[in-house]
């Protein structure tokens, strides 16, 4: 028994002049066309959000976060409900991530050793240890389709020493995690790491492939670095990962740089941000963010976005959602999460078909001057 069995990956066209391509990824809980956005589930739910609400959105695939599951929930009660998919009662695939940028994130309140991380819990204080085998068994317990390998994700900015001394555990813990994981109706994904440091990139991006992994990851961008060196680090690290797999960029959400990550041959993406945007009242717009209290709106009847066809478009005015907006009323996130979430994974499903018809450079260029647009 392999991966294989369970999961599939083929590619259906590829850009002429980019890496761009139009995928379709088969999983135990369903098909996933690519490229595709996955809206993240922090504490088992999409923000603001229910489960009809997700799917209306177009949502594939949802991301999930094993550390605050682990920490809040806790692992036997999740597995006694059937593993997240029983838990939340959601039968589309579900991805979880390791933990592990969680956990260094907490600078303050954690020790890395080669055998795992020590930290503590910011909210109660309580004391933990996560290791790459415990990672492993937290993960399966949850019965996500997809689920991460524990790494170290090194700071931004950081040292060549830090970010070798990172890389170098990441590997180790790689090795640990294979080896640990033995349920092959879920997908270990690698991740590549090595901060912003090409020959470390590349290295990472050699090491990862030569395991038999279902799909391959990017980790470590998106902490704070230029959007110049966050596109320059995936540019280069993509096309080394194998073409008959998924690639999956880690943390990114905006449209631009979903446009950016495609076109470096990146076929999966996450981010909090269109939730968090709509918590501030911050939507997409195809000219670029727009923000919904602003004094512009208070009579425009309006939708959110002339172009967009999601729930809150198609219902509501841009005046009314500034009302509700200014009034506290938490309706109001609900529809800017819906049309954020819709927007992003509309745009990549245009941007898939753009591929499929040989078209990409022309689509996206033509966006990129509406996304650029102070209109």
């Amino acid at each position: 028994m392999s991966y294989a069995d369970f999961f599939n990956f083929n590619v259906i066209k590829k850009s002429k002049n980019t890496e761009a391509r139009a995928g379709i990824f088969k999983t135990p809980h369903g098909v996933i066309e690519t490229p595709i956005f996955m809206p993240v589930g922090t504490n088992s739910a999409v923000k603001m959000l229910t489960n009809d609400q997700i799917i209306s959105t177009g949502a594939q695939i949802i991301l999930a976060n094993s550390y605050h599951m682990y920490l809040r929930a806790g692992t036997e009660l999740i597995k006694k409900a059937g593993g997240l998919h029983g838990w939340m009662n959601f039968n589309k695939p579900i991805l979880t991530d390791s933990g592990g940028f969680q956990v260094f994130s907490l600078s303050k309140l954690r020790k890395i050793t080669n055998e795992g991380v020590y930290f503590q819990d910011p909210k109660n204080g309580s004391k933990h240890f996560i290791s790459p085998e415990i990672s492993m068994k937290i993960q399966e317990d949850f019965g996500a389709d997809i689920i991460m390998a524990f790494d170290e994700c090194a700071p931004y900015p950081c040292s060549y020493e830090q970010a070798r001394k990172a890389l170098d555990k990441t590997k180790s813990w790689l090795e640990i995690c294979f080896n640990a994981h033995k349920n092959y109706n879920q997908a270990l994904f690698p991740i590549v790491q090595g901060a912003f440091f090409d020959d470390l990139r590349i290295e990472s991006a050699n090491f990862v492939s030569k395991f038999d992994a279902a799909g391959y990851a990017i980790g470590g961008v998106s902490v704070g670095e230029p959007t110049e060196m966050k596109n320059h680090i995936t540019e280069i690290t993509a096309p080394l990962l194998p073409f008959d797999k998924p690639r999956y960029l880690m943390g990114v959400g905006t449209p631009v740089d979903l446009i950016n990550g495609i076109k470096f041959g990146v076929d999966m993406f996450d981010c909090v941000l269109p939730t968090r945007n709509a918590r501030h009242g911050t939507f997409f717009t195809y000219k670029g963010n727009k923000i919904i209290k602003n004094k512009q709106y208070i009579d425009d009847f309006s939708p959110l976005d002339e172009n967009c066809n999601c729930y809150a478009c198609k219902n509501h005015t841009k005046a009314y959602i500034r009302h509700l907006y200014k009034t506290q009323e938490a309706t109001a996130a609900t529809l800017l999460s819906i049309h954020n979430i819709h927007f992003l994974l509309n745009l990549v499903k245009n941007i898939r078909k753009s591929i499929l018809e040989e078209r990409f450079e022309e689509y996206t260029d033509e966006l990129l001057k509406g996304f650029s647009s102070d209109n």
